[in-house]
């Protein structure tokens, strides 16, 4: 028993056993490893010309060690970061994915996909180069007393103030000049999806949701949900209300999210909408607080295309300007809060310039805090103030930017009307929404996506179907015209004329 166990007396404690127990163990284990050694021979010695001494001896440890880590398999990453890693489910990403692989050039690629689903202009890139040729240098290198170029001005660290100052002003005329704006109630962001995410991190907490009229722009997934955990509920709008939001939807979406147990933190809304391009009325803008000062929740205006208004007869009103006129203190104004950034309205989608604007001190306190993760450069900062601070081109570029959309835009819904399709009617914003519900196969999610297909694959065009914005209605398209010239307007339309003809066998 003790060459079988030959330990068992020492680990009980047993006195007297030691030369009975471990000695006969020792002898058993060394002859072991003899044997070991006798069947395995000593690996060949290094030629002589090698380096032996840059190898250093693996130890039989550090041999199984790699062993067992090849046989667990590969390393993962967070649970968080897994479903990101996944290509994209929404035919928004996917769009813009497959113009990637085959973009349209009017001279190098004129069969290649033509892109629809970018909201971006170039319609005022000739102002804009001008201002940069005559102004750039000047704005990074002079100091504010007019003295010489000092590295340190942009090299260093530096406040926003002056930039707060110059983007108070601007958005000021941006909305008509009918309201002022604090620059103490503002952040500065670096993009408008860096604000909408800070935003809804100050705003809610994991696992709350917000109140979304739909359709609504496809990138809010990705601003607000991949981080925060945040739920965005549709409040889905008809096309028998021009896609308008009611109180009575967001009634009842409200109603139905509390009966799933969801907690509604804030209502979130574009002004333009994105991508109906109609814009919201004082009214519906009033009767949306009200709904949101009873209900005890936040209201998020995305107020981005604010000076992208081009019909005649529209007005923009600011969330802001309705929130200055209750002066009798109707609105607790601290649930208010605006984002609006610089991509579209002054085209520098490059410059990821974006703003958080709240009445809130503890949101602009946060908010502060949070955007140390994503500071503005302060070159940028620089260009932006001596911008801003142009009133004259300020002017000069706006009035040619509405007028711009607004003959892009007539160009663009005339060569759709003469195709028989119709769209929305609109009156600001960079795209148009189109019903091209006669094109479906089938009146389904289902005939819209095989049509979006087709105008990837067949029409070679790149629309943002539906579907993407969680549209309830089959066959709507969010297209954007603000990037076109002219002549590639005719060249879009004989496309979609391919696929509305019936083909001939």
């Amino acid at each position: 028993m003790r060459l079988i166990v030959p330990l068992q007396g020492v680990v009980q404690g047993r006195g007297g056993l030691f030369v009975g127990s471990l000695i006969p163990c020792c002898l058993f284990y060394f002859l072991q490893l003899y044997l070991k050694r006798r069947r395995s021979p000593p690996p060949p010695p290094p030629p002589p010309d090698s380096d032996s001494s840059s190898e250093l001896p693996r130890t039989s440890s550090r041999s199984s060690l790699f062993t067992r880590g090849n046989s667990i398999g590969r390393v993962r990453v967070s649970s968080r970061a897994a479903p990101l890693a996944k290509p994209p489910d929404s035919p928004y990403y996917i769009g813009l994915e497959r113009v990637k692989t085959d973009p349209y050039d009017r001279v190098t690629n004129r069969d290649g996909i033509i892109q629809l689903g970018l909201a971006e202009s170039t319609l005022c890139f000739d102002l804009l180069q001008r201002w940069m040729s005559e102004n750039l240098m000047d704005s990074l290198m002079m100091q504010s007393d007019g003295s010489g170029f000092d590295v340190s001005t942009i090299a260093m660290y530096q406040p926003f103030e002056g930039l707060l100052e110059a983007f108070a002003d601007f958005m000021s005329r941006i909305m008509g000049g009918n309201v002022s704006f604090d620059p103490s109630n503002m952040v500065i962001t670096a993009g408008g999806t860096p604000a909408v995410e800070v935003l809804a991190f100050c705003l809610a907490d994991h696992g709350n949701a917000f109140l979304i009229p739909s359709p609504y722009y496809p990138g809010f997934d990705r601003d607000i949900k991949f981080r925060t955990g945040i739920e965005l509920i549709p409040v889905h709008c008809r096309s028998s209300d021009n896609f308008t939001v009611t109180v009575s939807a967001l009634e009842q979406a409200l109603n139905q999210a509390r009966k799933r147990g969801s907690k509604v933190s804030g209502i979130l809304f574009s002004n333009p909408s994105n991508p109906v391009g109609n814009i919201l009325s004082r009214e519906t803008l009033h009767a949306i607080l009200s709904f949101a000062q009873e209900k005890n929740i936040h209201v998020i205006s995305d107020e981005i295309f604010a000076g992208s208004v081009y019909g005649v007869d529209k007005e923009f009103v600011s969330m802001a300007e309705v929130v200055a006129a209750s002066a009798s203190g109707d609105f607790d104004k601290s649930r208010v809060h605006i984002i609006y950034g610089l991509s579209k309205d002054l085209s520098l989608p490059g410059f990821r310039t974006g703003v958080i604007y709240s009445f809130h001190e503890d949101v602009v306190s946060a908010a502060k805090k949070l955007m140390r993760f994503s500071s503005m450069p302060v070159p940028v900062q620089r260009i932006l103030i001596s911008l801003l601070s142009d009133t004259r081109f300020i002017e000069e570029y706006m009035a040619a930017h509405r007028q711009r959309i607004r003959d892009k835009h007539f160009l663009f819904v005339e060569g759709l009307k003469q195709l028989g399709i119709p769209c929305a009617e609109s009156g600001g914003g960079l795209y148009c929404w189109v019903d091209m519900s006669s094109l479906l196969t089938s009146y389904s999610e289902k005939g819209e996506l095989e049509l979006f297909e087709k105008l990837l694959s067949v029409a070679k065009i790149n629309a943002t179907p539906g579907t993407a914005c969680y549209c309830i209605e089959p066959g709507w398209f969010r297209c954007c015209f603000t990037a076109l010239a002219d002549e590639d307007i005719p060249v879009i339309m004989e496309r979609i004329k391919l696929l509305a003809e019936p083909s001939t066998s």
